[in-house]
C-alpha cells in the first residue's frame, strides 16, 4: 500500500525567533519513503537538523519576521496491515531491562506516576502481566475518556485526564503510559501521522495523532487507548516521555500559528490518491497535542 502524506504550517512572527521542530517522519521509516520527505519554507531560511537523545529527527531554524510557512509532502510504502498485537510478549522483570528503557518507567511532565500509583496498583493488579495488563489498561483509559477536541487543555496531565474524564488523543495516551509505568511496564509516547485507512472517514478536520508503545518481549509495541482497536497506516515521526518531547514546534518567542493543514491520503492502485484529508485552524484542542510559542 502507498501514502500520500504532508502538511503546511504557517508562524507568523514579529522578529527573529529561534524554533525546535519534530516535523520530520522518524528515521526508522526512512526506509519505505517513495518520495523525498525534505522541509521546505516559503522564503529563505538556514535550516541545520540534529538527532535528540530519543533519536528523533529534529530541525533547528531561526523565523524571520513576518509569516513563515513549513512545508513537506511525500509518498510512503505501508504494508498495509494493522497494528501487531503481541498477545503473548512478556513483561520484564526490572532487572532485566536495557538501561536505555528506565526513563520510560519514571514520571514525567505529564505523566504525573506520583497521583496515580495507588489507583493503578488497585485496578489493574489482579490482570495477568504482559500483553494483557497492557490491553486491560487501554480498555480502561478507551472507555474512561470521552473524546472532545472542545475540551482540550494543553497543560492537563494524566491525572487531569484521569479526573476530567474528557479530552484529546494526548490525553488518552498520557494515561494509557502512566497507568502502565505505574505497573512497571516501559511506556513512551508517540507522534505521527494516522490516517481513516481502513476505517470509517472520520468527519473532523485532519490532524497528527498520538499514540503510545510499550516495551514487553524485547521490543516496543503500539497500543492505542483512543481507538483501541489495530489501525492502517500509522506513519511515526517521534517518541519520548511525553507531549513535552515531540512537541512539533518550539518557538523561543512570539510566534503566532496563521496556518496548519494536514494531509494523510491513501494512494489507490491507478495512482490517484483516495482523499481523507481536511484543513484544520489551529486551537488548544489540537487532537496530537501540537502547541505553538515556548515549551516550559
Amino acid at each position: 500500500m502507498k501514502i500520500h502524506a504532508g502538511f503546511t504550517i504557517g508562524y507568523q512572527c514579529v522578529q527573529p525567533t529561534p524554533m525546535l521542530l519534530v516535523l520530520n517522519i522518524h528515521p526508522s521509516r526512512r526506509v519505505d519513503l517513495l518520495t523525498d520527505q525534505v522541509l521546505t519554507f516559503n522564503q529563505p531560511i538556514d535550516a541545520w537538523g540534529y538527532t535528540d537523545d530519543f533519536g528523533n529527527a529534529c530541525t533547528r531554524i531561526v523565523a524571520p519576521p513576518g509569516l513563515t510557512t513549513i512545508s513537506t509532502e511525500f509518498d510512503i510504502y505501508d504494508s498495509g496491515q494493522p497494528d501487531v498485537v503481541p498477545y503473548d510478549a512478556v513483561q520484564h522483570d526490572i532487572k532485566d531491562l536495557p538501561d536505555e528503557v528506565l526513563v520510560f518507567l519514571l514520571g514525567s511532565r505529564y505523566c504525573d506516576t506520583d497521583r496515580l500509583g495507588d489507583f493503578a496498583w488497585s485496578h489493574f493488579s489482579n490482570t495477568p502481566l504482559g500483553w494483557a495488563r497492557v490491553q486491560a489498561i487501554a480498555d480502561f483509559v478507551h472507555g474512561h475518556i470521552r473524546f472532545d477536541y472542545m475540551n482540550a487543555d494543553l497543560l492537563r496531565t494524566a491525572h487531569g485526564g484521569y479526573t476530567d474524564r474528557t479530552g484529546v488523543c494526548r490525553d488518552f495516551a498520557h494515561l494509557a503510559i502512566t497507568l502502565c509505568r505505574c505497573m512497571n511496564i516501559p511506556a513512551r509516547y508517540c507522534t505521527g501521522y494516522l490516517g481513516d485507512i481502513g476505517v470509517p472517514k472520520d468527519p473532523a478536520p485532519m490532524d497528527f495523532s498520538a499514540w503510545f508503545e510499550v516495551y514487553l518481549g524485547g521490543h516496543w509495541h503500539t497500543v492505542d487507548a483512543r481507538h483501541n482497536t489495530p489501525r492502517i497506516g500509522r506513519i511515526l515521526m517521534a517518541t519520548g516521555r511525553d507531549a513535552t518531547d515531540v512537541a512539533l514546534s518550539t518557538a523561543f518567542g512570539p510566534a503566532t500559528l496563521a496556518q496548519f493543514d494536514v494531509v494523510t491520503d491513501e494512494i489507490a492502485s491507478d495512482g490517484l490518491s483516495m482523499p481523507v484529508e481536511g484543513q484544520a485552524q489551529f486551537s488548544s484542542a489540537s487532537g496530537s497535542g501540537f502547541a505553538p510559542g515556548p515549551q516550559p
